[in-house]
């Protein structure tokens, strides 16, 4: 249900939008929470609604955010100033859903002036109904994350490091403080890959990994990630592949206070792949 809350204010010039907005939503299937103003005829600070519903939708990662002044820019610039706050200024139809798609804007930027009403009506439908794409984009949304003093967790093989763990353990790290990797034993490994797996043992894939910046603490585990996760108890749980966080979280069983982040499998690179490449040189079989 919180997913569809919409948080939405305005400053004076914004009233009458902001009002039909709301009608709108709620034909919709949204629950639009307006707080203010109600008045158009008496002069108000935009920054202080844009605070507002900044503060409300950064607190909330499931709400939404719609901000409505003249131009928009003033509130898109003070929105802007929060954490976890991506607020998006659109004045055109493709702006609308690319901000969503690429950016995953969780508050929309209007201006009652710039653009005619039923086309930010448009605008707003859009926004409201395109899906954030993830994969590429997590790695380069991550870089704006200020998230400090959050437990990220992560989990895999690493048997042989190569450059996409790298990735994906350097987007992790972005996101938070403490960054802790769960590493599957050998005998779990095996059991996965075949008997001729793990190239490396767990003790030396636990020290390559304890020695890289990013990772601050390695935990190897024979069968049961949920109760190494619970014992953790991270604030983020980054997950590679192709699946939706949605998918994930069913899958693994993974808390709803437990935020998902999803880092895309980086081409051509492989555990599997390298083994297969070393195989093929000509050094291989002498002896």
């Amino acid at each position: 249900m919180n997913s569809k809350i919409v948080i939405i204010g305005a400053d004076h010039n914004g009233v009458e939008l902001k009002h039909t907005f709301c009608e709108k939503l709620k034909d919709w299937g949204f629950i639009p929470i307006d707080i203010g103003p109600y008045d158009k005829e008496h002069s108000v600070d935009y920054v202080d609604y844009a605070n507002q519903v900044s503060h409300i939708v950064g607190s909330n990662p499931e709400f939404r955010g719609v901000l409505i002044c003249g131009t928009g820019v003033g509130m898109s610039i003070a929105a802007n100033r929060f954490s976890k706050v991506r607020a998006a200024l659109v004045h055109n139809s493709k702006t609308a859903p690319k901000c969503r798609e690429h950016n995953d804007s969780n508050i929309l930027c209007l201006g009652s002036w710039v653009v005619e009403s039923k086309t930010n009506e448009d605008f707003l439908k859009t926004w409201l109904t395109e899906p954030y794409a993830e994969g590429r984009h997590n790695s380069r949304i991550a870089k704006l994350t200020d998230s400090p003093n959050k437990i990220i967790f992560t989990n895999g093989v690493f048997d042989i490091l190569h450059a996409g763990h790298l990735a994906l353990l350097q987007f992790s790290k972005r996101l938070g403080d403490k960054l802790v990797v769960a590493i599957n034993s050998d005998s779990s490994v095996r059991k996965l890959k075949g008997d001729n797996r793990p190239v490396n043992n767990e003790d030396n894939r636990k020290k390559l990994l304890e020695s890289l910046v990013e990772v601050d603490e390695v935990i190897i585990f024979d069968s049961d990630l949920e109760d190494v996760r619970n014992h953790i108890s991270p604030d983020v749980v980054v997950k590679g592949g192709e699946w939706t966080s949605e998918e994930v979280r069913v899958r693994d069983n993974i808390p709803d206070n437990i935020e998902i982040k999803l880092f895309p499998i980086v081409d051509d690179y492989s555990t599997t792949n390298t083994i297969k490449k070393i195989q093929g040189l000509d050094s291989w079989n002498k002896k």
